[in-house]
């Protein structure tokens, strides 16, 4: 009988990956036990590989304890949560599960601009309260043929500036470098983008170099009639001076599916009316889920089998 991989879960995964480990692997599930350190040293000398995902991470704290680890695989695109640069040092693969989620996410995207400049959450509220019985809901604005600024033209970023063409927006983006190749105009000042644009849309990576990218004179600058849309990482953004800037109408809206400190979201953004938020579920639906779930499989049978990842960061 053929020795089964020892393969260290670091926290819940989706019912398909679950499943996979058990039939396929030897599972550490290190989210049920008592104390993850003590257990990886009775337990990790075997581990040769490791699940995670971007909301459970990986601690380089463990990486002593686990001499034989060759291979991460994370469910999610963003590896934030995760040193890609020790891994790579000591000679471990990581990989993810890049592109299968980039409609989905694209979708979130246009869903959060839609909802907010058409004002969907207030609307809702008004009928069912019963306001519209005595009075008019007040005048939104519209979408289509605005200036679109995008934060991060990646794979995502490109699948949204396609959705904008649809509503004849002007697109505009800002990257760390110009992208060759695409037919949108490169702005190499965040912040002339930021003046240019009616909405800024967010879509680069998490992490300490782009951390509170989206500051205050960046959201001054977006303006009292700018709407800021976030599907990125909720570090991005200056939380703080986001909601300043919406208390003193120097921006004019938000809109919002990641935050600083998930899942908890400050009360001043809770009461206000300018503001539309979801619960970090851009990928969230349940045909991604399951192409993201595969993703991982792929990668960590595909290091088995040949020593190589579909979808490698390092």
């Amino acid at each position: 009988m053929m020795t089964k991989h020892r393969v260290l879960q670091v926290g819940p995964a989706p019912l398909l990956v679950s499943q996979h480990l058990e039939n396929n692997y030897d599972v550490l599930r290190l989210w049920e036990q008592e104390n993850a350190i003590e257990a990886l040293k009775a337990h990790g000398q075997g581990c040769v590989a490791a699940v995670t995902s971007a909301k459970y991470g990986f601690r380089n704290e463990w990486l002593d304890y686990l001499p034989q680890l060759k291979v991460v695989s994370s469910f999610g695109v963003g590896y934030d949560s995760i040193d890609a640069v020790e891994l790579k040092r000591r000679g471990i693969q990581l990989g993810n599960t890049p592109d299968v989620l980039n409609d989905c996410v694209a979708d979130t995207a246009m869903t959060l601009l839609l909802g907010a400049a058409r004002g969907l959450v207030r609307a809702d509220r008004f009928v069912r309260e019963g306001c519209w019985t005595t009075e008019d809901f007040p005048l939104t604005h519209s979408v289509s043929g605005k200036k679109a600024g995008i934060v991060g033209l990646g794979n995502i970023g490109q699948v949204i500036a396609k959705r904008l063409s649809g509503f004849d927006c002007e697109i505009r983006y800002h990257n760390r470098s110009e992208k060759q190749g695409v037919p949108y105009r490169y702005e190499p000042s965040l912040k002339a983008l930021a003046q240019w644009s009616d909405f800024l849309i967010i879509i680069c990576i998490g992490g300490p170099s782009t951390h509170h990218l989206i500051n205050d004179e960046i959201m001054s600058a977006l303006g009292p009639k700018g709407l800021l849309i976030n599907v990125s990482r909720g570090t991005v953004i200056d939380e703080v001076a986001m909601i300043k800037a919406l208390q003193e109408g120097r921006l004019g809206a938000a809109a919002l599916d990641v935050f600083e400190n998930e899942p908890y979201v400050p009360e001043a953004l809770l009461k206000m009316d300018n503001v539309v938020l979801m619960p970090h579920v851009g990928s969230a639906t349940v045909e991604t889920r399951a192409r993201m779930s595969q993703r991982v499989i792929d990668n960590l049978d595909g290091f088995f089998h040949d020593g190589k990842m579909l979808s490698r960061v390092v």
